[in-house]
């Protein structure tokens, strides 16, 4: 089965044209009554509405046989209402622009031509991925654990590669607390947090490790009141992006041990953790069966990449489901104004990602164990 690229351009123009922050919930509403009524018309049945904190998320589940293979997407976005004034959706020399287009709404069109007709899959799609997915993240995890295999539709990295390693992603906020005072008449009666702030930014920033891919950056930063007073408290946000599970908890258990060096100040450290990692173990026995499924049809292996942004496939793998990601849109600009998508990689692409949830669906006997030789 091929898709038509009348088809998906005609869908894809369909959801793109209805704007879906993932900040506005009657918008993410919206749009999730577009994309019920494209994937309905897909896959011949109606969607199950999951309304969580007041986000929404579709899922299908398609056939009467039990669901094995978990294909996953999400259709909000980072653009606000508004954008399409002045990045509407056109089709020109090839090139699919408008806002969301390539993250992802591009990706899910190819999601539902690639599963129509099939028995045993489930396709999520989610309201809140741009924000960290957080209504989301314990259905993602539930179907994914219910999973043989997930298959996630994010928009591919440069030229096309798949998405086989994804770094985990962790926030903080560290907080110090000191103890004001004039800052001419008796600075000394005071706890300066700024200085406290000083010392710990230093020491988280050395937590990096850039042989192990880890980095560690702190961003935004608040100290003080007035300009004649020390200190008495102060924040700072900290950034953590690490490849391995392992980095990430060294990473964890080191900002949740820091100390004060200021007398008389105190550190508190909150949040952690919130997508782990997506190893490349967990991507390698799909990545390779595709690999096969590409040569049977003389088609050439599909190239491949690690990279430093997460998504909910670090969700899948995290609960030790196989994971795929990258499968959607070849093209690029995610979250920028020259977002695009090169219509004629979609059928190719879609058709190839169909072959590959057909050969999971036929278990014969373990699709992902690698063939041994004659």
């Amino acid at each position: 089965m091929t898709a038509a690229l009348g088809d998906l351009l005609a869908d894809a123009r369909v959801l793109i044209e209805c704007e879906s922050p993932s900040t506005d919930l009657a918008a993410v509403a919206r749009s999730a009554e577009v994309v019920a009524r494209v994937g309905t018309a897909r896959l011949g049945v109606p969607p199950e509405r999951i309304v969580l904190d007041g986000r929404t998320h579709l899922r299908w589940r398609l056939g009467a046989e039990p669901s094995r293979v978990l294909l996953l997407g999400h259709h909000d976005t980072v653009w606000p209402l508004g954008t399409l004034t002045e990045h509407p959706c056109t089709v020109e020399g090839g090139i699919l622009r408008g806002p969301g287009c390539f993250d992802m709404k591009a990706g899910l069109v190819m999601a539902f031509h690639a599963a129509a007709g099939l028995d045993g899959v489930t396709l999520l799609v989610t309201g809140d991925e741009e924000i960290g997915s957080p209504s989301s993240r314990a259905l993602i995890e539930q179907e994914a654990r219910a999973a043989t295999a997930a298959l996630v539709f994010e928009a591919s990295a440069d030229g096309g590669a798949l998405k086989t390693e994804r770094k985990g992603a962790a926030q903080y906020e560290v907080r110090l607390a000191g103890r004001a005072a004039h800052a001419g008449l008796e600075p000394d009666r005071g706890v300066n947090a700024t200085l406290e702030l000083a010392h710990q930014v230093l020491t988280v920033s050395a937590l990096a490790d850039r042989e192990a891919g880890t980095t560690v950056t702190p961003t935004v930063a608040r100290t003080g009141t007035t300009a004649n007073t020390v200190p008495a408290e102060g924040t700072f946000a900290v950034d953590v992006r690490a490849r391995t599970v392992a980095e990430q908890e060294r990473v964890d258990r080191a900002i949740r041990a820091l100390w004060p060096t200021v007398s008389g100040a105190r550190v508190e450290t909150t949040a952690g953790p919130s997508r782990p990692p997506l190893e490349a173990a967990a991507s390698a026995p799909l990545y390779e069966l595709l690999c096969r499924i590409a040569a049977s049809r003389g088609l050439p292996a599909p190239a491949h990449a690690a990279v430093g942004g997460a998504s909910d496939g670090n969700l899948t793998a995290g609960v030790g489901t196989p994971t795929l990601d990258g499968l959607g849109a070849v093209g690029g600009g995610a979250h920028a104004a020259d977002e695009h998508v090169l219509v004629e990689e979609m059928p190719t692409r879609t058709a190839l990602v169909r072959a590959l949830v057909e050969e999971l669906l036929a278990g014969s006997p373990d699709p992902l164990a690698t063939p041994t030789a004659a």
